[in-house]
């Protein structure tokens, strides 16, 4: 099953971006997010991309999304060691 979303043809004059490059950043931004969030695997994510898992990480961190995703206690405790 394929999801289809439709942008409005200005918004691609507006940013100056052929349809092709659009659809793959939104592609990658939503799935950064669902990755950030904790709702799809890296293996998932890198899958639908077409690219390896480290890859995938690669493509997020230039982006600005955290790939590396510490619990609240581990990062505390990082944060008093020395």
């Amino acid at each position: 099953m394929d999801v289809q979303v439709v942008f409005p043809e200005e918004l691609l004059v507006a940013l100056k971006e052929d349809r092709e490059s659009f659809r793959k950043k939104v592609l990658l931004y939503t799935l950064g997010k669902l990755y950030e969030q904790g709702r799809i695997s890296a293996g998932l994510g890198a899958r639908i991309l077409g690219c390896d898992r480290q890859e995938f990480y690669r493509l997020l961190s230039e982006h600005g999304f955290s790939v590396i995703d510490y619990p609240e206690e581990e990062l505390a405790r990082e944060a008093n060691s020395e």
